[in-house]
């Protein structure tokens, strides 16, 4: 069963009972992306989780990994573009030290400059990598181009130019302004004391101030078709095509996401199947939905031969086409709910799993959801909603493509066009 409370002062604890396990998972959840911020601030979010592991008033940073490694925790963070996670995973026994840890480190980090000053060096490093990564960058890219006017569109990690300029006040003052109780959920699932996990985080929660509220300002994404390329000296090309998704929270999120496990969610999907196993022209294929708030994309990725690229991109076009004139039956569609609904369980026996999956529906939506009813909606899809939604999101008038690698010769605007077949 999944419980929430809210504190006087806005803070959501939402809990997760799972008596049969020995370990439980505890995370403090910020709705503070790279979406929130300003172009001055691009990578701020991200700069900020790093911090909050060098040092607080009374804990050093060697402190703070000792402390979760004598009790064999496990303990990190990520940021999103919509949203920062603190977490931890320990014995049930020992939740009062991640709490512990997790709400020192989330309040009292100094921000000391010389640490910060070391640390931006290995976030322009992390930086560099991901540009080294072209399986990873080409994603990337392909969100900059449709969301080019808006932040959602920016990096997650920043860029050299905003990161080098950081400074200590620069980080007080963001999170006095998107780390506020109203924008907190602590979210935890396993083995543990309810009024324990109550009573711990009403203490350490209680030390937000009375700052003047921040209105949040909520951002219109709007997605633009768009062509975008990088020329990198790998052997592979990196391809993506893109198309409007939904947003998070839709109506049709299960529609869609039993349409992607047919399409190319997976290795007995039509694309791989067709594209990689049957004409053996891909390494690696797949599509998959990106949903955030009021927007979303669908993006098909492809890693091939330059050589291939035009013959390819000419089967993935065909395979849209294919999804209208050769359709899912019912029998099909009855056998992708079984494969939705047996990750989704397996997803379950995790306790992060558990405790994000949570965390995320309430910070992100405001609501949450039993097991019982995701299986009821995912056994609501029907044949009629998925095609319905195809026929909306494969517009090829609307289609972007991104592309990294070697690009001399291949004439990525035209590949998914009609005289690209």
């Amino acid at each position: 069963m999944i419980e929430k409370i809210t504190l006087p002062n806005g803070v959501r604890i939402v809990m997760e009972d799972i008596p049969y396990l020995r370990s439980v998972a505890v995370g403090i959840w910020t709705l503070a992306g790279s979406r929130d911020e300003a172009a001055s601030e691009s990578g701020i979010s991200h700069f900020i989780e790093h911090m909050l592991f060098k040092g607080t008033e009374r804990r050093t940073a060697m402190d703070i990994a000792d402390e979760m490694d004598k009790v064999g925790g496990q303990m990190n963070a990520y940021t999103t573009k919509e949203l920062t996670c603190y977490y931890a995973r320990v014995l049930d026994n020992h939740i009062d030290i991640a709490l512990d840890v997790l709400s020192d480190m989330f309040f009292n980090s100094v921000f000391d400059p010389a640490e910060i000053e070391k640390e931006k060096n290995v976030v322009l490093e992390e930086i560099s990598m991901y540009e080294d990564t072209p399986e990873d960058l080409v994603h990337d890219i392909l969100q900059s181009a449709v969301w080019k006017a808006d932040a959602l569109g920016r990096p997650v990690l920043g860029v050299q130019e905003t990161v080098e300029a950081f400074t200590r006040k620069d980080f007080l003052s963001y999170m006095k302004r998107h780390y506020r109780p109203e924008n907190v959920v602590v979210s935890v699932a396993g083995k543990y004391d309810k009024n324990q996990v109550i009573e711990a985080v009403s203490r350490c929660m209680g030390l937000f101030d009375n700052t003047p509220d921040y209105i949040r300002p909520e951002t219109a994404a709007v997605y633009a078709s768009a062509v975008v390329t990088r020329e990198k000296d790998v052997e592979q090309l990196h391809l993506c095509l893109a198309f409007p998704g939904i947003p998070l929270g839709s109506d049709e999120s299960y529609t869609l996401t039993a349409l992607n496990t047919f399409f190319g969610g997976g290795m007995s999907s039509r694309l791989f199947q067709n594209i990689r196993e049957k004409h053996g022209l891909v390494y690696s294929i797949y599509s998959y939905p990106a949903s955030y708030r009021g927007t979303g994309i669908y993006s098909v990725y492809a890693a091939l031969g330059p050589q291939t690229a035009k013959e390819a991109a000419g089967l993935i076009r065909a395979e849209i086409t294919n999804f209208f004139t050769d359709r899912m039956t019912v029998e099909t569609l009855k056998n992708t709910k079984e494969q939705l609904k047996s990750n989704f369980i397996l997803g379950l026996e995790s306790t992060s799993s558990r405790m994000s999956s949570n965390a995320r529906a309430e910070l992100l939506l405001n609501r949450l959801l039993t097991a019982e009813q995701i299986m009821e909606k995912i056994d609501a899809v029907t044949l009629e909603g998925i095609y319905d939604l195809a026929g909306r999101i494969f517009d090829m008038g609307r289609h972007s493509v991104s592309a990294v690698g070697r690009l001399s010769g291949i004439d990525i605007a035209g590949l998914f066009q009609e005289k690209g077949l």
